[in-house]
């Protein structure tokens, strides 16, 4: 049981990793909060669906173009300073975030504003962040510090949803959100702790070229350009998130208890990923292991539209029992996501040189944001055309079959080996 567990090593032999680690903790569930909390205010003040899925569009836009520029800046200075300096926009955007809730000033277009401004700097925060753990702690560690950092985002896609929902209704929205402001003040004391992490080997001036120079470097590097092909086949073609409401609506029924049951399903399994991440540290054949992975997350999506099917064939009879086996559908996935996320991780850090770091990681930042972006439109329009259930397993067969392709295509990456990281 213990082999199970996750590796601790980075905690225990990094300070500066365990306090990272723990700020990241209270502020990605502090991140989590406001994004649920703004949702529900601006389904508040508008009413409407449309409006509140504009967020998503308002956000993605300056995501990708600060997590691609802001990459470049990453590399070109000490990363340190690039971490607090985009934290300190974080702290200062969730802070008027708050502010306008306390004012009661109900201006939507003023929210959709300050997200943007959030967006921004988290596109900078994220590749700074990922750029430094492997400045903290050991190589042959860089797996288990990646696993542990998936159970942040297990607890943090988890814990920050509900919280919203019970403060919201029983404080406010400007609790809620000041809650958000004081996670993230003891978040950069963190980031105030660590030491100088200049730029290594040779530094390139932060611009356009160089934005240009890592996509280069990416088109000669087979192995790390795998890393985002494969995530890309399950977030665009297999990720069913846009379908959740529809699916409890018609065919599992509970409508948005049941929708947001299943969204923490994958949040639950994320958690457990990580939590039972032992072997994943362990593991040599990275490569092979983001394939299984991916394949997993392939199937138990697979299982879920087979599932939702079943369902929609009962639903006049109102069995509500199709739950239980499509939260088990939703767990399983989001485990076999954590695995994947973190040998990816694991992957780019360790095969990538520091001087190319930062870019690498902001290509890596618009890939998790924009791909699962891309599948609500995938699903969307496939549901439109041959109903949810039918779209669930069109695009979980999709994503297994793309992932072959992808082996057939590069067999080098099922090789990978991370004793010996070949980018």
């Amino acid at each position: 049981m213990q082999n199970l567990l996750a590796d601790v090593t980075p905690l225990k032999e990094s300070l500066d990793f365990r306090r990272i680690w723990f700020g990241q903790l209270l502020s990605i569930i502090g991140s989590q909060l406001t994004l649920t909390a703004v949702s529900l205010q601006v389904y508040d003040l508008t009413h409407s669906s449309f409006n509140v899925g504009l967020l998503g569009l308002v956000s993605l836009v300056p995501l990708i173009a600060a997590g691609l520029y802001g990459g470049s800046i990453v590399d070109a200075h000490d990363r340190r300073i690039v971490a607090i300096a985009s934290s300190s926009l974080l702290w200062g955007t969730s802070a008027l975030i708050a502010l306008q809730a306390w004012l009661g000033l109900d201006n939507v277009v003023l929210i959709y504003v300050l997200v943007g401004l959030q967006a921004l700097g988290s596109g900078i925060n994220m590749p700074a962040r990922s750029s430094i753990i492997a400045r903290l702690v050991r190589p042959e560690l860089l797996a288990a510090a990646n696993a542990l950092n998936m159970i942040l985002f297990g607890l943090g896609g988890a814990i920050g949803p509900l919280l919203a929902g019970g403060l919201v209704a029983s404080v406010g929205y400007g609790w809620t959100y000041t809650l958000d402001v004081l996670s993230f003040t003891l978040a950069m004391w963190a980031l105030f702790r660590l030491p100088p992490l200049p730029p290594q080997g040779e530094v390139r001036r932060a611009g356009l070229r160089s934005v240009a120079e890592g996509f280069r470097f990416l088109g000669t590097r087979p192995n790390i350009r795998m890393t985002f092909l494969i995530d890309l086949c399950a977030m665009v073609f297999a990720m069913p998130r846009a379908l959740l409401p529809a699916v409890a609506a018609l065919s599992i029924g509970g409508g948005a208890a049941t929708a947001g049951a299943l969204l923490g399903g994958i949040a639950a399994g994320t958690f457990l990923g990580g939590l039972f991440s032992g072997p994943v540290g362990r593991l040599r054949r990275q490569g092979r292991g983001v394939q299984f992975a991916v394949l997993a997350w392939g199937a138990s999506i697979l299982a879920f539209g087979l599932v939702v099917l079943g369902a929609g064939r009962h639903a006049a009879d109102g069995a509500t029992w199709w739950l239980a086996p499509a939260l088990v559908c939703m767990v399983a996935a989001g485990a076999a996501d954590s695995v994947s996320g973190a040998l990816r991780s694991t992957i780019l850090q360790a095969a990538t040189p520091d001087s190319m770091r930062g870019r690498l990681q902001g290509v890596f930042t618009v890939v998790v944001a924009g791909g699962p972006r891309l599948g609500d439109v995938f699903a969307g329009g496939m549901a439109g055309w041959i109903g949810e259930g039918s779209a669930v397993v069109v695009g979980a067969l999709a994503c297994i079959v793309l992932v072959g392709v992808l082996q057939l295509a590069q067999p080098r990456f099922g090789e990978y080996d991370a004793r010996h990281p070949v980018p």
